[in-house]
């Protein structure tokens, strides 16, 4: 039986509740949640679910707040990008206030620097730039030519690097997530919104990973202008990242973390929201992904006070 969360509690939903690949729906909202009954003094909310694609919610150390659509392997485009980030960090750990070595820049990187037809960052051959600067010009503008950049300099080459990232996969249980490069800008790459989750839960345990995707902008030394942060719901109140990812395939993907209560008693809400408009254009299916994501947290804010005191559930996640 799956479980669902809708405005009555925890719906019970026979046979996996799928229907018209939206879900099974309650008041106008999809409703398919995770694939074990609620708990006695489960967290209920009713959340307003994306109506395509599939999307993942849950409380850190608390639990799922359940998920909608059909959890199978879908392009994740620059979602990929978390897991890149995270391989290099295993690999090359910082702390908190370390910027890290510097790195050569390579001529591939400058040439694929000027590219058309993908998300890059401005970076000349030459340029010796710390690790802490190319993390952040990976995962705030998106920069494919920087995935890879620090694919060669960790593993030798993209392709070596692409091992550890399935590796890494394996090693969180995310048994449906296939990685193919280290930008995302390949379509073979896929995962599942609770696979994501798993992933970002270890991410945001990482204190540079945590503090680069809340950026709203960066600069690089010595290039003109600022570059900002491709996740716009870094502006509404609460929201510390995480990564978005848009191409034709995939349509639109945002995985993203809150803070929600006040003073200590904050917890920190993980969300995966997946496949929105997909195959019209990127555009188009980030702004569905940025709208949906937003509509979430603004219900995961509203009602999760509430619902913690009736659970018993009271004590903070994270602060």
């Amino acid at each position: 039986m799956a479980v669902g969360v809708g405005a009555g509690g925890w719906v019970g939903l026979a046979g996996g509740g799928e229907q018209g690949g939206g879900g099974v729906r309650a008041g106008g909202r999809a409703l398919v949640g995770s694939a074990s009954p609620a708990p006695s003094g489960a967290l209920r909310l009713d959340l307003p679910w994306p109506t395509e694609g599939q999307a993942s919610v849950e409380v850190a150390g608390l639990g799922s707040l359940g998920s909608s659509g059909r959890q199978q392997p879908v392009p994740i485009a620059s979602l990929a990008k978390v897991m890149t980030a995270y391989v290099i960090l295993k690999e090359h750990p910082l702390r908190a206030d370390e910027a890290g070595p510097r790195i050569t820049v390579d001529a591939t990187a400058e040439a694929e620097s000027h590219s058309l037809s993908e998300s890059t960052a401005p970076v000349r051959a030459g340029q010796r730039l710390t690790q802490r600067t190319l993390l952040e010009l990976l995962l705030l503008p998106s920069g494919n030519n920087v995935a890879r950049l620090l694919a060669r300099w960790d593993a030798g080459s993209q392709q070596a690097f692409v091992a550890k990232m399935n590796r890494a996969a394996a090693d969180l249980g995310m048994r449906q997530t296939t990685y193919t490069g280290a930008s995302g800008v390949e379509p073979t790459t896929r995962s599942t919104a609770d696979d994501q989750l798993k992933l970002a839960r270890q991410a945001m345990r990482h204190p540079v990973l945590r503090t680069v995707v809340g950026l709203r902008e960066t600069t690089v030394p010595e290039s003109p202008g600022v570059i900002t942060n491709t996740n716009r719901l870094l502006a509404k109140p609460g929201v510390i990242g995480l990564k978005t990812g848009s191409s034709t395939p995939a349509g639109g993907n945002l995985l993203w973390a809150a803070e929600v209560g006040s003073g200590r008693a904050r917890h920190l809400v993980l969300g995966a929201v997946l496949g929105q408009r997909a195959h019209t254009t990127p555009a188009e299916g980030m702004a569905a992904a940025l709208t949906h994501s937003g509509e979430l947290i603004d219900a995961v804010r509203q009602g999760l006070p509430a619902a913690l005191i009736g659970s018993g559930a009271r004590q903070p996640v994270h602060s």
